[in-house]
């Protein structure tokens, strides 16, 4: 069967809230409290140096490495998803098999030797009274 080509949301980037809690914005970083406010040209400039240094090096840090990050987790997964697949699962029915087998030969064991003992003890034990008086 082959494999259908999904597009790229390239406006919704996010759509299951993996990194929301590095949405920071200017106001989530630096905030005057009231009756101390710098000079208003200050303010705003600092906004747009916050906001154009924060995208301008995230641009350039996602655009050198970003690629080559992306390989690397692709394959990543690709490794884990092939362990799984090829090694894990297998071996997890081989013990599973295995261990099913042993469950049954122990149950067997314990039928014939301790349930007997068992019942033994119950119809021992089962006349004793107490009284009181």
């Amino acid at each position: 069967m082959a494999e259908q080509q999904q597009e790229v949301d390239l406006l919704n980037r996010d759509p299951n809230s993996l990194n929301s809690t590095t949405q920071v914005a200017f106001e989530d970083v630096l905030a005057e409290p009231d009756g101390t406010h710098s000079i208003d040209c200050v303010w705003s400039n600092s906004y747009k140096c916050f906001t154009c240094g924060k995208n301008c090096c995230y641009k350039l840090m996602s655009t050198l490495c970003g690629i080559c990050i992306a390989l690397y987790w692709g394959c990543e997964f690709a490794m884990i998803t092939f362990e799984m697949v090829w090694c894990c699962t297998p071996a997890l029915k081989v013990h599973s098999i295995m261990l099913g087998i042993c469950q049954r030969f122990l149950g067997s064991c314990i039928q014939c030797c301790l349930a007997p003992l068992c019942e033994t003890m119950g119809l021992c034990f089962s006349n004793i009274t107490i009284s009181k008086k």
